[in-house]
């Protein structure tokens, strides 16, 4: 089984940019999205009934969102973490036969760190909420977390360390996630692999010399450990500021 995920930071312009010619090379039996940036009606993506598509769009226009397409139907589909779902539209999760499926699109701390706050509290509520997933079936996380884990996981530490998205507290929060259960599945095929990153700049130059940061990741209940076969990072695929990440599983 194929799962492909893949923040397209806007999926209308991603369209004109290759979007369809790589979801249709991938042939991901579930393909999730985050930064959708749509309200419902804005776009129309014609995949006949090979996948079923669910969407949670944001409340404000052309930010965040989600969407799941999946070749294999759900017993079931909730949005968001509460049942009320969130304005943000961040979270979606598919509930299949032997687990679940949840893409997520984490809250950014801003620039100025104006919310970091905020994403603390929203880190401890997530981790919950799929550690309650968790007790029932396996569960499988991915999307855009917003953190590069590690020193390794950033192409430039020193000089960005407090910076959004590698603050020590940010950083903690994956820490204290992975610690509750779960594997981060690149580290698990590729634990010593460097200058791995999904996500680049849009400054001159940046993407061309690869500067960057993985803040894209498959996070998996660590009882998936044995059934996972491969993780890999599609580096190569323009048409966002992120790429997409690919974790390959045992049906």
């Amino acid at each position: 089984m194929k799962l492909v995920s893949w923040n397209v930071n806007g999926l209308r312009a991603c369209v004109n940019k290759g979007f369809n010619d790589y979801f249709a090379s991938v042939d991901a039996d579930i393909f999730c999205l985050q930064e959708v940036k749509l309200q419902e009606g804005q776009i129309d993506l014609d995949y006949g009934d090979t996948y079923a598509q669910y969407w949670n769009y944001a409340i404000k226009k052309g930010y965040s969102g989600t969407a799941i397409f999946s070749k294999i139907k759900p017993l079931s589909v909730r949005y968001g973490i509460e049942e009320d779902s969130e304005p943000e539209g961040r979270i979606i999760t598919l509930e299949f036969d032997s687990f679940y499926m949840v893409t997520v699109y984490t809250p950014n701390a801003k620039r100025d760190l104006s919310r970091l706050e905020y994403r603390m509290e929203w880190e401890d509520r997530f981790r919950n909420y799929l550690l309650q997933l968790d007790e029932h079936k396996p569960v499988i996380v991915c999307g855009d977390l917003n953190v590069a884990h590690q020193e390794i996981d950033i192409k430039n530490a020193k000089p960005n360390r407090g910076n959004s998205g590698f603050t020590d507290e940010e950083r903690g929060k994956m820490t204290d996630l992975l610690d509750s259960g779960f594997i981060d599945t690149f580290r698990y095929f590729y634990p010593d692999k460097t200058d791995a990153f999904s996500w680049w700049s849009n400054m001159p130059k940046v993407r061309e010399r690869n500067v960057g940061w993985r803040i894209d990741y498959f996070l998996a209940s660590k009882r998936l450990g044995p059934k996972l076969i491969d993780a890999h990072i599609d580096a190569h695929i323009l048409g966002s500021d992120h790429c997409p990440v690919v974790l390959i599983v045992e049906d």
